[in-house]
């Protein structure tokens, strides 16, 4: 609670803030619409809502699985093979350097409307990350820890799995926090082009003027990037938690 109090009061003096400025003219709800009006919003149209942030959760959740799942498998074939991380690897920067914005474009004409474009989109943004924050994992441990897998003839896939892996436990935590919030931009991405969700919301929302309905589904999302963070975060305690018990009871 220490820790999350400091910007609770803040969220709510900023909200107060907001809410008398929009109330005495000197910011046009036009532009900014009184807290008050966006929560009246989300209970006006709770189903809509609803809706739309179940469509969104799921394709985001599907597109971040397919990019944990790629993307560590990637990462382990790259510290098994330099050659094969020198083939492939400049296409996954090129993929990461050019907006998803550009790209949505294509998905739709490769995928169609709904769903797949939407998950495609979200990997395609999610998935470097990964592939970068796992690899620089792999690589960390250090030479002396590999010489000494060396003197027991350790195989490449014993050095990955004993060494390089544990070694690189807080990369890869490091890589889903950024592709969580990632995959999260890439589905709205993809939604503007391929329909569907809180970003066909959002861009009904502005065709309308209805700056209303575009807050609160940006606070929708905002939602959604809390609660990876926090499963994330529960997740990572729990193992380091763990960790000091298990290494006891080998010892």
């Amino acid at each position: 609670m220490r820790r999350f109090l400091p910007a609770f009061i803040s969220f709510v003096i900023l909200t107060l803030l907001l809410e008398f400025c929009v109330r005495q003219g000197v910011i046009s709800d036009t532009l900014f619409p009184a807290p008050s009006t966006v929560i009246q919003t989300l209970q006006e149209l709770k189903a809509d809502f609803l809706t739309a942030f179940k469509e969104t959760l799921i394709n985001v959740l599907l597109g971040l699985a397919i990019s944990i799942v790629s993307g560590s498998l990637t990462a382990f074939l790259f510290s098994l093979s330099d050659l094969l991380k020198r083939a492939i690897l400049p296409f996954a920067i090129f993929f990461q350097t050019v907006p998803i914005i550009a790209i949505a474009p294509l998905l739709v004409i490769y995928f169609g409307f709904g769903a797949p474009t939407v998950i495609a989109s979200s990997f395609i943004v999610s998935v470097f990350p990964i592939i970068a924050n796992t690899l620089m994992g792999l690589e960390s441990a250090s030479e002396s820890q590999r010489d000494l897998f060396r003197v027991y003839h350790a195989s490449r896939l014993q050095t990955l799995i004993k060494l390089k892996l544990p070694s690189a436990y807080s990369y890869i935590y490091s890589g889903l926090k950024i592709s969580a919030g990632l995959s999260i931009i890439g589905a709205i991405a993809g939604e503007f082009v391929g329909g569907g969700g809180l970003g066909a919301m959002i861009d009904s929302a502005r065709t309308q003027q209805r700056v209303d309905i575009v807050f609160g589904a940006l606070l929708l999302l905002s939602l959604m990037g809390l609660l990876f963070m926090g499963v994330l975060t529960g997740a990572h305690k729990l193992i380091t938690w763990r960790r000091p018990f298990a290494s006891s009871s080998q010892e």
